[in-house]
């Protein structure tokens, strides 16, 4: 187990447990009512969660499609409200543990929880049957209360979960999921050597590779978004753009009018850039899907398509 927080002491604690996988509004939420009841009782507030998805272990052939990676989660847990994350890898043995053990062993002995809230929806422990009120009775015998969390009722979301955002996500649906999310997805990774296709075209792109084959990656097509040059602590801030954020068309896909089969590539087009940011890691932040991947007949055709995807590009605002 890691801890990451204002305060790794493990003190008395109010906490929740959830794989928090997008750290959306739901999750927000709940993470605010745990730091609500934590300062109301004058103790610390902690949030458990998983290195890995718990499905990688308990389910045979399983391989994730994350909306944030394990830093990208811990990035954003950490700006919350919470003192602290605790970081549990998912182990075939902790998978086995009943949620009485989880609460003795775990909640109690390692982590000194004296307050648990648990998602409304949420379940936990080997046996999938059990529930809130198992969750209270063993709580009782652990000296521990068991409270449950309402659902967050917003006229303006509709229910939300982590499988929905990462459905609209495939289906390009870009501004949908960004709603439930509370902020704009995104990607990082580092700039490659490509084709040079774009450059001959007059739309000259960065290939984009990303470090985690567990991140999910929007459905194919092309996207309006914001690209950052982030810090790799080797370079000023005038060599590597840093702080500094431009707008982008992005294409995801095979490229199909170059017969590219079926090799899938990022590529990102940054308007008014130019310069030589290979090899550095770029903070991409989608805003808007603008259309899907299609085959053109010609390269003038695909140039006229370009041309109308930047007009549609330009009218968002950085």
């Amino acid at each position: 187990m890691k801890t990451i927080g204002r305060n790794t002491e493990l003190k008395a604690c109010v906490a929740t447990i959830g794989f928090f996988d997008g750290v959306h509004c739901g999750h927000r939420f709940l993470i605010g009512k745990v730091a609500d009841e934590a300062h109301r009782r004058k103790l610390a507030s902690v949030l458990v969660t998983f290195s890995n998805h718990p499905l990688t272990v308990v389910k045979t052939g399983f391989r994730p499609q994350l909306i944030t990676t394990e830093e990208e989660k811990e990035s954003l847990l950490a700006a919350t409200e919470a003192d602290m994350t605790a970081v549990l890898d998912f182990t075939p043995e902790l998978a086995l543990m009943t949620a009485r053990d989880f609460i003795f062993d775990v909640l109690r002995a390692q982590l000194n929880v004296k307050v648990l809230v648990i998602g409304h929806d949420h379940h936990f422990g080997h046996n999938c049957n059990e529930g809130f009120e198992d969750y209270v009775r063993y709580g009782r015998e652990a000296g521990i209360e068991v409270l449950k969390a309402e659902k967050l009722t917003n006229p303006n979301l509709p229910a939300i979960s982590s499988s929905q955002i990462r459905q609209l996500l495939l289906d390009g649906k870009i501004e949908a999921a960004n709603k439930l999310l509370g902020y704009d997805f995104f990607i990082e990774g580092t700039v490659v050597g490509g084709f040079h296709v774009g450059r001959k075209i007059g739309y000259p792109t960065a290939n984009i590779q990303i470090p985690s084959s567990e991140k999910l990656i929007p459905g194919n097509g092309v996207y309006v978004v914001r690209a950052t040059v982030k810090p790799d602590g080797n370079r000023t801030e005038e060599e590597a753009c840093l702080h500094r954020s431009f707008l982008g068309m992005m294409n995801i896909g095979c490229r199909p009018t170059f017969a590219n089969g079926n090799d899938r590539t990022i590529e990102v087009h940054l308007l008014d850039f130019s310069g030589d940011i290979y090899f550095e890691r770029l903070h991409i932040d989608f805003i808007a899907f603008i259309r899907k991947e299609q085959k053109f007949e010609s390269i003038e055709q695909l140039q006229t398509q370009l041309a109308k995807d930047e007009h549609v590009c330009r009218q968002f605002h950085i």
